[in-house]
C-alpha cells in the first residue's frame, strides 16, 4: 500500500505512450487529443474535417511540448484508418494508446427518415468505431499492450425526451457493447477496452446560436442544472487510459451530470 500511495502521482501519467484520437479537430475529441499530451502522450490527430482544426489541435500539442501529426481521413475507411495507423507508429513510435471521438448526430422522426440518412450515421458512429479499433488494436497487440476508449453517449442508455433520433441512439448503444465484447475478446492479451457516455455537453454542434432553446432544456433536464463543458470529459478518458484503470475493462463510465440517475 506505501508503494501505491509514494507512486500516486504517476498513475495518471501518460509519458512514453503514444496515442491515436479520431475526431480530433472539434469538440470532445480535440479537447481529449489535448489533454493526452498535456499529460505527456505523443498524439496522432485523424478527421475528416476540412477546416483548421486538426492544426489547431496539434498547435496545442507542441505548446505542451508533445510531438503530433495530422491525419486527415474518414473512419469509414478500413485503409484510411489501417493507413493512419501505419503512419502513426512510423512517425510517433508504437501505439499503446486510442481514443475513437469521431461521429455526428442529426434528428429525424423514424417513420421519415431516409434509408440514406440512417445508413450514413451508423457507417460513421459504428463501422467507424469498429474499423478504428480494429485497426488500432492490430498494432497493439503486436506492441504487447494497449488501451482503447470509445465514445458513446448517455443517449445510448436512456432516450432522450423531445429527440426523434432513434438511429443515433442505437449507434452509441451499439458501441457501449460493442466495447465491452471487444473488451473480453482482447482480455488476456493486454488490450482493456472501455467506453464513455458523455451527458449533454457544450460542444460546437450543441452551441450554435439556433440551439439556443434546445440548450436551456439540456439544461433544465440535468441534475446538475448545465452541460457539461468539453474539459470535463478529459479526467474520464484520462483515468481509463491510464495505469490508474489497470483493473478496468468493459466498463461504460457515465459522465452526464446524474441525468441517468432520473
Amino acid at each position: 500500500m506505501q508503494d501505491i500511495a509514494l507512486n500516486a502521482p504517476k498513475l495518471f501519467d501518460l509519458i512514453g505512450n503514444v496515442a491515436l484520437v479520431t475526431g480530433a479537430g472539434s469538440g470532445i475529441g480535440q479537447r481529449i487529443a489535448m489533454g493526452l499530451a498535456q499529460c505527456g502522450a505523443d498524439v496522432a490527430l485523424l478527421d475528416r474535417r476540412s477546416d483548421d482544426g486538426l492544426a489547431r489541435t496539434a498547435d496545442f500539442i507542441a505548446a505542451a511540448g508533445r510531438r503530433s501529426i495530422t491525419v486527415a481521413a474518414d473512419v469509414t475507411s478500413a485503409e484510411a484508418v489501417g493507413e493512419a495507423v501505419t503512419r502513426t507508429e512510423a512517425e510517433l513510435g508504437a501505439l499503446t494508446l486510442a481514443v475513437n471521438a469521431a461521429g455526428i448526430a442529426n434528428a429525424n422522426p423514424a417513420e421519415e427518415m431516409e434509408e440514406s440518412q440512417f445508413q450514413m450515421l451508423m457507417d460513421i458512429n459504428l463501422k467507424g468505431v469498429f474499423l478504428s479499433c480494429q485497426a488500432e488494436v492490430r498494432a497493439m497487440l503486436k506492441n504487447g499492450r494497449g488501451s482503447i476508449v470509445n465514445i458513446a453517449s448517455m443517449s445510448g442508455v436512456i432516450v432522450n425526451r423531445g429527440l426523434s433520433q432513434c438511429h443515433y441512439n442505437a449507434s452509441k448503444a451499439a458501441v457501449i457493447h460493442m466495447s465491452k465484447s471487444m473488451a473480453m475478446e482482447w482480455v488476456d492479451r493486454g488490450i482493456r477496452v472501455n467506453s464513455i457516455s458523455p451527458g449533454y455537453t457544450a460542444t460546437p454542434m450543441n452551441t450554435r446560436p439556433e440551439m439556443v432553446h434546445q440548450t436551456k432544456l439540456f439544461e433544465e433536464q440535468t441534475p446538475m442544472g448545465r452541460m457539461a463543458n468539453v474539459d470535463e470529459m478529459v479526467g474520464p478518458a484520462v483515468f481509463l487510459l491510464s495505469d490508474a484503470a489497470s483493473f478496468v475493462t468493459g466498463v461504460d463510465l457515465l459522465v452526464d451530470g446524474g441525468f441517468c440517475c432520473w
